[in-house]
């Protein structure tokens, strides 16, 4: 009996992959066997970099605010460590904005802090 093979199925599958890999550079784009390794890694790389990016962004949240607080001769961690004194309680997400788009506002706050 012949070998029962679903062409339609692995044609469908490749199909898929190699759209998905569209617009990348060399063999990439049109290979299976290449498009699919770059495929997989893209998709390994775009895991990893969702967990970094939260990282990133927290890193620049405190370079702004650290900007911002050496306007008025503070340094970061004093900043942070007189807010959690105080019992005031804005994340660096607000704090980096105020600092950034606001600085009447942040310097209202660091007043308070002062």
């Amino acid at each position: 009996m012949p070998r029962s093979v679903n062409a339609v199925a692995s044609r469908t599958r490749r199909k898929k992959i190699l759209k998905l890999v569209r617009g990348q550079f060399g063999r990439r784009k049109n290979v299976w066997t290449v498009s699919k390794n770059a495929y997989e890694r893209g998709l390994q790389y775009a895991y990893r970099d969702r967990k970094n990016k939260k990282r990133t962004i927290r890193g620049l949240w405190i370079q702004r605010i650290n900007a911002g607080a050496r306007q008025y001769d503070m340094s970061y961690s004093v900043f942070m460590g007189k807010l959690s004194q105080k019992g005031i309680e804005l994340n660096r997400k607000v704090l980096a904005d105020l600092a950034m788009n606001h600085p009447e506002a942040f310097e209202a706050v660091v007043k308070a802090v002062k």
